[in-house]
């Protein structure tokens, strides 16, 4: 590790942070690829304090590896922060994820007592159980499982589905409904573990961005008031490296009243349809494994693969 340059990252790093992550690609095969302008939304994030909470080793002009903290807008009992990061299969087995890690919790605290010392502070790790090596490195700085959550996908052919009920109204997004979208997703989301609010900013960095496809996003309402959503992504990099043309359903939610009145299997289906009619090969969606209706399942949606929410108490 003495050969090589540590740094915190910066918006310049887009090209090499995609780079590095391709490269973890050919790899792990966890269906993530990257273009330098996906990177670098990750680095503009609003959330992502970089100076401060932010680490990159460099073997010259080549990112060896990686971390960096993206900590909550709001907290009340519990801060969760994310610690996310990823070294070259190159460099792999040198003690670099570990240095990494540690880095990683150390400037969690930082930003924790900056924006929110008053709650507890919990570090985050979420990655598919598949990687190799994963699991070994967080558990033994004191990481424990505590979350499952599930990549579910379904194929586009001729997609059946429920159609939308007699007095709801569906409506494409539009940027005069933006905030009807967000609203519905804040309030259906308060019961989600380890949710909170999206601010208006967080909201442009990760939704409504280059990667965003309002064509295939939802609105329904009922007497004109908004009361489900679904926002639907594609990653370019992914089509182009798998040559499967994935429609992924980022952010699907309802309005506690209106549960189990068939809005979220409505939304899928008048989506399934709208993607498959667009040329999309398949649907995706993440799910957490503790969701018990039941609904991504009747949807004809199947599980591919399974992620690990590790977590360190600080």
């Amino acid at each position: 590790m003495h050969d090589l340059t540590w740094r915190p990252l910066t918006p310049r790093d887009a090209q090499a942070s995609a780079d590095l992550l391709n490269a973890m690609e050919t790899v792990d095969g966890i269906g993530e690829n990257y273009t330098a302008e996906d990177t670098l939304q990750e680095l503009i994030d609003p959330y992502a304090d970089l100076e401060r909470a932010s680490l990159a080793a460099f073997d010259g002009d080549v990112m060896a590896g990686y971390v960096k903290i993206r900590f909550k807008p709001s907290a009340e009992e519990v801060h969760r922060v994310f610690l996310d990061g990823g070294v070259h299969p190159g460099y792999r087995r040198r003690g670099i994820g570990g240095a990494l890690v540690d880095a990683g919790v150390a400037a969690a605290k930082v930003v924790h007592e900056l924006h929110h010392a008053s709650a507890k502070l919990v570090v985050d790790v979420n990655r598919p159980e598949r990687i190799a090596g994963l699991a070994e490195l967080v558990r033994c700085r004191g990481f424990v499982p505590v979350r499952h959550f599930q990549r579910m996908e379904h194929s586009l052919g001729d997609v059946d589905g429920p159609v939308i009920p007699a007095g709801f109204r569906i409506e494409p997004w539009s940027e005069r409904n933006d905030e009807d979208f967000r609203n519905v997703r804040n309030e259906a989301y308060r019961d989600h573990w380890g949710a909170v609010p999206m601010p208006a900013d967080l909201w442009r960095n990760k939704i409504t961005n280059q990667t965003f496809r309002p064509e295939t996003s939802f609105l329904l309402r009922e007497a004109g008031r908004a009361v489900g959503m679904l926002v639907t992504m594609s990653w370019d990099a992914d089509t182009e490296a798998s040559g499967v043309r994935d429609a992924h359903f980022m952010v699907i939610g309802t309005l506690r009243e209106y549960r189990r009145r068939g809005v979220a299997g409505a939304l899928m289906g008048h989506a399934l349809r709208s993607a498959a009619a667009q040329g999309y090969d398949r649907a995706s969606l993440n799910v957490d494994s503790a969701d018990p209706s039941g609904v991504f399942e009747k949807a004809g949606f199947a599980t591919t693969m399974r992620y690990v929410r590790w977590a360190l108490e600080v």
